[in-house]
């Protein structure tokens, strides 16, 4: 058995302690770790209290709004044949408008004028009595020229053994002398008789988009490719989209810059076009046209995607307030939370642009709620 160790004296415990600590530090010199871990006791500030936020209920009109993606410009190209006969001596320029009376080109040095109609001249008008839609095609650009044509014939009277009808004209003796006049005047023949190609009839005005011919072709074949001078937008909707949609529906068109401009629907395409989309399968669309109210804002821009606005369902007149202020309850459908912290069932009717028609106990204009946004 050992004898029991003597305890060193205090400043040999001292050295000692002083020792241990060198041989620490060197450890951590030689790769080792030193850890030491610091306890802050100090006691965390209370945070300040989270403000709340809160809306006042307001009495608004709501509408869902349907958004299509459209394309600005002039609408579809279509191409121009020439009339049977002649050799074209001249042509317009890209981009040229035409109006009522203007040539839209020359054959054989004779200016082909344009008309405005729903179908071409389809026979030569040479015989006075004669009738039909395209002798009131004439007559209705002639008097629109500023040329007097004299009395036409009204529906159901009887010219010779033929009875007018409705959309009908009559080729009488003042409309064959207001040829005559126009003729002179456009520098034709001056014949007071009109025949097939002698003019280009069109819905209206037109701008001519390409020129497809060259001086010197037959004026037989296509000549040009042209659209309406009017500015459109079409767009491709969904069939069951286009179902719901009218000629005359208001719209709201997002032109590049954020500038929003009115509009309205002017028609709804009949024809179901499938556009295949990212590789996926086709998807039926039809076209909508869409005519803004001005072009004051399309001044400089011929073409542009823009984004097209359609109203859907409205309400008018109802109580909303934030889709935030919303508060779901366990037992199903919602509340708000007024802002003494009372909890009000509401019924839920429309959403649109981040607020909600809501009808409840207390739910009135003004009352104000708790909202997280």
């Amino acid at each position: 058995m050992h004898p029991e160790q003597p305890t060193p004296p205090r400043r040999n415990r001292r050295w000692i302690g002083i020792a241990a600590l060198v041989v620490s530090v060197a450890l951590v010199g030689a790769g080792g770790f030193l850890w030491y871990e610091r306890r802050d006791r100090t006691v965390p500030e209370s945070k300040a209290p989270v403000a709340v936020q809160t809306a006042a209920v307001v009495r608004t009109d709501l509408a869902v709004t349907e958004s299509l993606t459209g394309t600005l410009g002039y609408g579809r190209a279509q191409p121009v044949k020439g009339g049977p006969d002649g050799i074209v001596t001249w042509l317009p320029a890209s981009g040229a408008s035409i109006s009522r009376g203007k040539q839209v080109y020359r054959a054989d040095d004779r200016p082909v004028p344009l008309f405005y109609g729903a179908m071409p001249l389809y026979r030569d008008l040479t015989t006075a009595g004669t009738v039909g839609r395209d002798v009131r095609i004439v007559a209705k650009n002639l008097r629109a020229l500023g040329y007097a044509i004299g009395r036409q014939p009204d529906p159901g009277e009887k010219v010779g053994r033929v009875v007018v009808r409705k959309g009908e004209g009559v080729l009488t003796s003042e409309l064959m002398a207001a040829l005559k006049r126009w003729q002179k005047h456009a520098g034709l023949p001056i014949t007071g008789t009109i025949g097939v190609g002698d003019v280009v009839v069109l819905s209206g005005p037109i701008r001519v988009e390409s020129v497809t011919a060259l001086k010197g072709d037959s004026a037989a074949t296509p000549l040009m490719t042209v659209t309406s001078t009017v500015k459109v937008i079409t767009a491709q909707a969904d069939v069951a989209q286009a179902g719901a949609i009218r000629a005359g529906d208001k719209v709201t068109v997002l032109l590049p810059g954020d500038t929003s401009v009115p509009g309205e629907v002017s028609a709804v395409g009949t024809e179901v076009q499938s556009n295949e989309e990212g590789g996926g399968p086709a998807e039926p669309k039809r076209t909508v046209t869409v005519t803004l109210d001005s072009d004051k804002e399309l001044k400089g821009i011929d073409q542009a995607q823009v984004q097209v606005d359609l109203a859907g369902e409205t309400r008018e007149g109802v109580l909303a307030v934030p889709v935030g202020a919303l508060v779901a309850l366990s037992e199903g459908g919602y509340a708000v939370q007024l802002a003494g912290d009372r909890l009000v069932a509401v019924e839920t009717g429309l959403f649109a642009k981040g607020l909600v028609e809501v009808t409840g106990d207390g739910i009135d204009e003004g009352v104000q709620v708790v909202t997280t946004s």
